[in-house]
């Protein structure tokens, strides 16, 4: 176990002992009451150690920043680093950042932070022999850069009284928890590969996971489709735990479909048996949306308005326990057990990403700017392995997390209804904006530099609905809030624009008609994504598409060094026949001539082999035109529409019309929802129509984006359209074959294919045909 390990062995082969971190242990024992978020969010951990600075460089030369302290109780080892401790006055001070007024905090919130400095308070008296000291809570505003200080003298035996009273109340949990690990350890090492044999393709892979994990080294891997990749990369994964004293391994992916194939993985390993006496198998916990998992979303996240908030703190030891004993977390369970404590779901869950095992979630919880996964790794020093599942989404996923946009019908719609506490703020950013407007006219605009007035006045607008919230609750659906939440974005991402080289971030502005959109847009996530992954004892990145390295590990920063690694397929050039139709052209300008060729062809196939096919194009427009073209010329092929916004059980409609035996096409955009993430195995589906190159669509933002690659790598067509696109046409013709059985056609429609540089970004496996 790592250093600052929740909990873990010292080593000492004497007297087994358990370490716990201060914060973890009075989070543990000190918290009571409701759930209640009304209290302006915290800083992020950038504010939060820039205020720890401030404070620190006002006091005098004699200050001691950032003690460590150790202590022992029993079985048990408490340690963590006061913020700071004045000997000229003898006073141990704990450091709380904060935005708007501090005595709005809840009580339980302030208890919790007496906690945590009566603990350092224990073990400073202990270290040093002092008798007495002076303890103080530091609220610090970093709006106002002011200090609220809230302090309290006390003695050694009471601060003795209450280390042993936490310590007490901790005890039997830790315990248990290293009864845990240490049943966890002899399970994995024990454990085996559920099948015969491995799937060709499949050994290489596990090993190749192993040795990355096992030499303490990030891996991307290229494996195709039907190399059973899921199971391939958590079996070798879990195998190293021991061995490596992994405290944790974070299975992340982008889709849904990604986490439903892990939690399958995990069963025929058999490690989803659910409520075993003692805890006795690997801990499973399934993150999900907030808005998926919130049991009264009309309610606002506190106890006087959700019964499941109101007194959440009293019954989570109850509720924890009885996860534990749970053991498997998918949703289902977790929300049974929830209920059955009448407690939040959502916060049961982030509460037991504390005490799980492995933990299979979005990307979103390692990567983005207020990560839970992450934060909870960097506070405990956990040793974690992260699987990375369809890696390629990565790079468009990052840039998301690291973008933000201010709507200016979004925050004008805020501004109507706004109460007249607000008007101020609120004006002053509304004067910004249309500031910026006025300087730059047109469409769309890049800026040369960052509105910095906007962004302060947005900052602004930030703390003071924060404080009027304290005492108003806002609905979660309201405009209001909406428009607080997009400006906290903003101003998050304004501070990492500003750390990191400028090139990195586009800041434009579009015009829509009477509404204008300023986007702070990353071109390149490398630098943002970069520090997580070095943050992690192992990284493995896969994916069917990873192709090529380079462009990769340029856009997620990775090593250059990074292996990469491209698993040999499990299929056969016999299973898939490859058309290359190079005598249509689908570039824009070429689409209407297009349209009867393109509808020909799929007739024809359809045709020579009937059954379901999907076929792909580059927008809806030119899918509804090849559509109409199809219907005109073949009206006996059946045919159904992938819709421009369709609701879960549209899309599921949609799959529905893939059976067994089935005869039609459907029709879908390249690089949507049905694009990748689906699986239709068998008859389900036995060809595909790609007529497009993939690229994205020609505008001022991707020319934007294109020169800015251009500057970077000297590549901007190739890293701007050409290797996205080529990626969605490969992941769109991989859903055709699935299985080792399976047969299928793929028609890639347009004269581009058929130069060498393309070609080459194709799967190997595939027999094209030759050049004529």
């Amino acid at each position: 176990m790592t250093t600052e390990a929740m909990i873990a062995p010292t080593g000492d082969t004497e007297t087994p002992r358990y370490r716990v971190a201060v914060r973890a242990l009075c989070e543990f024992t000190a918290r009571s009451g409701d759930l209640d978020l009304r209290f302006t969010p915290a800083p992020t951990a950038q504010q939060g150690i820039a205020g720890h600075q401030v404070v620190a460089a006002r006091r005098g030369e004699h200050y001691e920043h950032e003690v460590a302290l150790e202590g022992r109780y029993g079985a048990l080892i408490v340690r963590g680093r006061a913020d700071g401790y004045d000997p000229t006055l003898g006073r141990l001070e704990e450091i709380k950042t904060h935005r708007g007024d501090v005595d709005a905090m809840p009580a339980n919130q302030r208890a919790l932070h007496w906690a945590q400095a009566k603990v350092y308070a224990a073990l400073l008296c202990r270290e040093r022999g002092l008798e007495r000291v002076e303890v103080a809570l530091v609220y610090f505003d970093i709006e106002q850069q002011r200090e609220t200080v809230l302090a309290e003298t006390m003695d050694r035996p009471a601060l003795d009284v209450f280390f042993t009273e936490q310590c007490e109340r901790f005890i039997d949990w830790a315990e248990q928890e290293m009864t845990h690990v240490a049943t966890r350890s002899q399970r994995l090492e024990q454990l085996s590969f559920p099948h015969a044999d491995f799937r060709p393709g499949q050994r290489s892979l596990a090993e190749s996971v192993y040795k990355a994990i096992s030499t303490r080294r990030d891996l991307m891997l290229q494996a195709p489709t039907g190399i059973g990749k899921t199971l391939g990369t958590l079996f070798p994964a879990l195998k190293a735990m021991p061995a490596q004293q992994l405290d944790r391994v974070f299975f992340l992916t982008a889709r849904t479909t990604g986490r439903r194939l892990a939690l399958e993985a995990l069963t025929t390993l058999g490690l989803a048996d659910s409520g075993k006496e003692n805890d006795s198998g690997v801990r499973t916990l399934e993150l999900i949306a907030r808005e998926r998992a919130c049991e009264h979303p009309e309610l606002a996240c506190h106890g006087d308005s959700c019964p499941l908030a109101s007194g959440f703190y009293d019954r989570l030891f109850d509720a924890r326990q009885a996860a534990v004993q749970q053991g498997f977390l998918d949703h289902d369970s977790l929300r049974r057990v929830a209920r059955a404590h009448r407690v939040c779901p959502y916060y049961l869950g982030q509460e037991m990403a504390h005490w799980c095992d492995v933990v299979i979630g979005d990307v979103n919880y390692w990567f983005d700017t207020s990560a839970m996964l992450y934060a909870l790794a960097q506070q405990h020093q956990w040793r974690v392995s992260l699987l990375i599942d369809e890696a390629h989404n990565l790079v468009e996923r990052g840039r998301g997390m690291y973008g933000a946009e201010f709507d200016q019908g979004r925050f004008a719609a805020a501004r109507r209804d706004a109460p007249a506490a607000l008007k101020r703020p609120m004006d002053r950013v509304w004067r910004q904006w249309k500031a910026l407007l006025r300087e730059h006219d047109g469409d769309y605009v890049c800026l040369e530099a960052p509105p910095r007035k906007l962004f302060n006045a947005l900052s602004q607008f930030v703390t003071a609905l924060g404080d009027w919230m304290v005492d108003s609750p806002v609905a979660l659906e309201s405009a209001l809030l909406e428009a607080w939440f997009d400006a906290m974005q903003i101003a998050r991402i304004a501070e990492l624009a500003a750390e990191i080289d400028d090139s990195h971030y586009l800041f434009d502005i579009e015009r829509r008609g009477r509404n204008a959109t300023l986007s702070l847009r990353n071109v390149v996530p490398a630098p943002l994504l970069a520090p997580r992954f070095r943050a992690a004892h192992a990284a493995i990145v896969f994916s069917a598409t990873l192709s090529p390295g380079h462009y990769y590990r340029d856009q997620l920063g990775l090593g250059s060094a990074t292996p990469w690694l491209e698993m040999t397929s499990p299929f056969t050039a016999c299973q898939l026949e490859v058309h290359l139709d190079d005598h249509v052209s689908t570039r824009y300008r070429d689409r209407g001539a297009s349209l009867s060729p393109v509808a020909k062809l799929m007739a024809d196939q359809f045709r020579q082999r009937p059954g379901n096919y999907l076929a792909f194009f580059s927008s809806f427009d030119y899918l509804e035109q090849v559509s109409n073209a199809l219907a005109g010329h073949a009206p006996d092929v059946p045919q159904w529409s992938q819709a421009r916004r369709m609701s879960e059980s549209e899309r599921d409609a949609f799959l529905a019309r893939f059976t067994q035996g089935g005869k039609g096409i459907g029709f879908a955009v390249l690089g949507g929802i049905f694009g990748e993430g689906i699986d239709l195995p068998g008859e389900r589906l036995i060809g595909a129509f790609i007529a497009t190159l993939g690229l994205s669509q020609f505008n001022p933002v991707n020319e934007q984006m294109k020169a800015r690659m251009e500057t970077l790598f000297g590549d901007g067509y190739r890293y701007a359209y050409l290797y996205p696109g080529v990626t969605r046409v490969v992941q769109a013709a991989g859903r055709v074959i699935r299985s080792p059985e399976d047969r299928g056609v793929v028609h890639l429609i347009d004269d581009r294919f058929r130069r060498r540089d393309i070609q080459a970004l194709l799967p190997g496996w595939w027999a094209l045909p030759p050049r004529g």
